[in-house]
């Protein structure tokens, strides 16, 4: 992507989100319905982040972490993760970081799983969007 790279997905993510923040997802025609739920009725480990991001926009943070616990937990390592890309671009090297450990991406491979499976469950309702 080039030394612009990391400041394109800046700005496409915070137009994404300011566009999220602006229209409501809670609001029916907005949004096209999450296709793994459409086709199977259970959610998907994404589900209900537009709504947890609406809710950021407008400075709910305890409602976004109920829309989607997992993605808003994720949200400050993304962030990390771009810091030390515009970084590495910037320095002319490669992205470094104990993040991108192999151990650590199946380690949160796995956290994914259980909750996409956990909140689908009835003992797991309280993950559900």
């Amino acid at each position: 992507m080039g030394r612009w790279g990391p400041y394109a997905v800046l700005a496409a993510v915070i137009g994404v989100a300011g566009y999220v923040a602006a229209v409501d997802p809670n609001r029916p025609g907005h949004y096209p319905t999450c296709p793994f739920l459409a086709v199977t009725g259970y959610y998907c480990p994404g589900c209900g982040a537009l709504r947890m991001i609406h809710a950021i926009g407008h400075g709910h943070l305890a409602e976004a972490f109920g829309r989607n616990p997992l993605a808003f937990v994720t949200l400050p390592f993304l962030a990390y993760l771009w810091v030390k890309w515009a970084w590495a671009v910037r320095a002319g090297g490669p992205v470094r970081s104990k993040v991108l450990h192999p151990a650590v991406i199946i380690g949160f491979s796995v956290v994914m799983l259980v909750f996409w499976v956990v909140r689908n469950l009835p003992v797991g309702r309280a993950l559900a969007p």
